[in-house]
């Protein structure tokens, strides 16, 4: 069995001698950490344990990226969406790099050139469909754009074919199987990365509520279970984590479907989170000013009679959108920090205690995403699923850009139809 086994290797142009054949990943050396605590906290807390050292520094940087995500926030959404293109490519990078380190002593080619131009053909690819999507009267004006626009997905395929050709190009004896790894790392990668960080951008169009709301949901869950699992945290919760307690995940879960209460009907009231980002033809910019829809103006419920006697109300006034709220930080509370999870597994995998060093006390950027991701998805069917219909403005738009003769073919199909059903009638009668 062993010499069948050996000569089928050999057909496949392998030897025995290829350690990935024979150990997976064995024969790599685990990426290193380091501790890159600035040196200014070392000292202030050098008198502490090494549990309440990690508590402050955690703590401090937390505060610190708070602050930036506030900052980042009062700049809009276009600095938004810059900030999560960055946040995609590091994250890639993080990713990629952990690829090239398993597997650097084998000299591939290519490797990290290909992986950074799919990357390149994938960004593009969304890019380009969400510019068509949201912005489609400046793509309809500029004579390039309305080219791009046109053959953009004949593009995009064009470029990924020929990272396709580069890569079967690349293939080299006795190292077939160890570059399709790597083939599929890269591809996992893009889908786990770029595809889930432009769903945050259209999240970020559909109105900034929809962007802030379910990533402060994640953060304070993260913060909330740390906090609950470090004071008061007893049972393990799940062995891929032996620092996840029980009492943690019980305890940021209230936390974070009150704070997401809290926050919705704070963030409701106002215009610029609410509305979604639209593109004013008269004065070329972006703008987020509207009409609030129905989700978010004040209606008044009636509570439960199990629980009248108890708050001591009948009713209460409330948005809409603070009962969406409940479900988006139920699912960041619940499900969200299985992404850690996921994560967690990962990092085991290989060895490794974070994805990178990038951020003291926390890891590489992606160890803080790592539930952001999926988190983001949810939002991006929930809203598919129970909140967006069709959008007039959008509609108008593109009869704007039809032919003549097709915008009266589409105005006297409309306009029988209102007459069969009566309401054209109605409307000139009144």
């Amino acid at each position: 069995n062993l010499q069948e086994s050996e000569s089928e290797n050999k057909l496949d142009g392998e030897t025995a001698s290829d350690s990935e054949s024979k150990s997976e990943f064995g024969g790599s050396s685990p990426v290193p950490t380091s501790d890159d605590t600035p040196e200014v906290l070392n000292r202030a807390l050098s008198n502490l344990s090494s549990r309440w050292k990690n508590w402050w520094v955690r703590g401090i940087l937390t505060l610190a990226m708070i602050t930036f995500f506030f900052i980042i926030i009062y700049l809009g959404p276009m600095v938004l969406m810059t900030i999560v293109m960055c946040v995609q490519i590091k994250c890639f990078h993080e990713i990629i790099t952990i690829g090239y380190n398993v597997y650097h002593s084998y000299d591939l080619p290519w490797f990290r050139t290909l992986s950074w131009y799919f990357l390149l053909c994938v960004n593009y690819f969304f890019y380009g469909e969400t510019v068509t999507d949201y912005f489609f009267t400046l793509v309809q004006r500029e004579e390039p754009l309305r080219i791009l626009s046109k053959y953009h997905r004949f593009i995009s395929f064009a470029l990924y074919l020929t990272g396709f050709c580069m890569f079967v190009l690349s293939l080299v004896k006795k190292h077939y199987r160890l570059q399709f790894y790597m083939f599929g790392w890269t591809h996992v990668t893009l889908l786990i990365v770029v595809t889930q960080s432009h769903l945050i951008i259209h999240n970020l169009f559909e109105g900034m509520i929809w962007f802030i709301v379910p990533i402060s949901c994640v953060i304070c869950n993260d913060i909330m279970a740390y906090m609950f699992g470090f004071f008061f945290g007893r049972t393990p919760l799940i062995k891929l984590s032996p620092k996840k307690t029980w009492e943690g995940f019980i305890g940021g879960f209230f936390s974070t479907v009150l704070f997401g209460l809290l926050l919705s009907y704070v963030m409701s009231g106002y215009r610029c989170f609410t509305c979604p980002v639209e593109f004013n033809n008269d004065t070329n910019s972006f703008t987020v000013d509207c009409e609030p829809s129905e989700l978010f103006q004040l209606q008044e419920y009636n509570i439960p009679v199990v629980l009248q006697s108890v708050v001591g109300w009948k009713t209460v006034r409330m948005y809409p959108f603070q009962i969406h709220s409940i479900a988006l930080s139920t699912f960041a509370s619940l499900i969200g920090p299985f992404g850690g999870f996921f994560a967690s597994g990962f990092k085991r995998a290989f060895k490794i205690k974070d994805f990178a060093n990038t951020i003291p006390g926390h890891g590489g950027i992606m160890d803080r995403f790592d539930c952001q991701y999926l988190m983001a998805t949810f939002v991006n069917v929930y809203i598919a699923s129970f909140i967006r219909g069709p959008n007039p403005s959008k509609l108008i738009q593109q009869f704007l850009t039809l032919r003549p003769d097709q915008q009266l073919h589409i105005f006297n199909t409309l306009k029988a139809h209102l007459v069969d059903r009566g309401i054209l009638g109605s409307l000139e009668d009144a």
